[in-house]
């Protein structure tokens, strides 16, 4: 295992100690099963994936305006 350091809020850490005490674990191991539980729930891409994800959207939009490619910066200032 790796040791890592992190900050919890205090509710955060009432609500581990909590948890710990009550499934009989340590607070290190709620926090462990609570991050495998995160990234299970929340697949990642590679970047093959996340390319192929971009690609799905190209062409599924229109704006109405022909000369978007060119002047794109000045509509996404504009949108900020």
């Amino acid at each position: 295992m790796v040791r890592t350091q992190i900050q919890l809020t205090e509710h955060q850490v009432k609500g581990v100690k909590a948890l710990a005490r009550a499934e009989g674990i340590s607070a290190a191991e709620v926090i462990r099963r609570a991050i495998d539980e995160l990234i299970q729930s929340k697949p990642m891409l590679d970047s093959a994936d996340k390319r192929a994800r971009a690609l799905r959207v190209v062409g599924r939009f229109r704006s109405g305006r022909s000369d978007v490619s060119r002047n794109h910066d000045a509509y996404f200032s504009k949108a900020l």
